[in-house]
């Protein structure tokens, strides 16, 4: 089970490539394209006034921060390549599970807390969803705990 490592947050190899590209293209498209916006309107005049300026030093400062927030991830995450091969569920393992009492199935990608999204399928291994079903392998239930209630999940697929 994945509860905490040492150097960083797991995540999976796929997640760390998103993170890679999106920070290449902060550095080599937005950034010099708010500089851009930044020069552009300083050569208008009167700063107090101008929108577009304040518009940009705005939205340099969020990329900045974005940007500061993805080298930290970067610098201390611990990539997770592969998900378990012993058919139980893990980090990247990708699951189908059906709601016992209500009869529907549900796909989820198990992955760390900066890929996460639920509404692509995408669930943290943190989560309470993530956590029950860490271990877990084809035809066991697995009862869940979250805000919602307990829920109950038969596991019917681990790839």
């Amino acid at each position: 089970m994945v509860d905490s490592i040492d150097n960083g947050t797991a995540i999976t190899r796929q997640g760390y490539d998103e993170i890679k590209r999106e920070l290449q293209e902060i550095l080599t498209v937005k950034r010099p394209a708010i500089a851009n916006r930044l020069k552009e309107a300083i050569a208008l005049g009167d700063l107090s006034e101008n929108f577009d300026y304040h518009d940009a030093k705005r939205q340099q400062g969020f990329l900045e921060g974005r940007l500061q927030h993805l080298k930290a991830l970067l610098g201390s995450c611990t990539v997770v390549d592969t998900p378990s091969q012993d058919g139980n569920i893990g980090m990247g393992s990708t699951i189908v599970v059906r709601d016992v009492e209500e009869g529907f199935d549900d796909e989820y990608t198990i992955v760390g807390p900066p890929e996460s999204d639920p509404s692509e399928g995408k669930i943290s291994y943190e989560s309470a969803v993530g956590k029950a079903l860490i271990g877990h392998k084809v035809g066991d239930k697995v009862e869940v705990s979250t805000h919602a209630g307990v829920f109950v999940y038969e596991v019917m697929s681990v790839k």
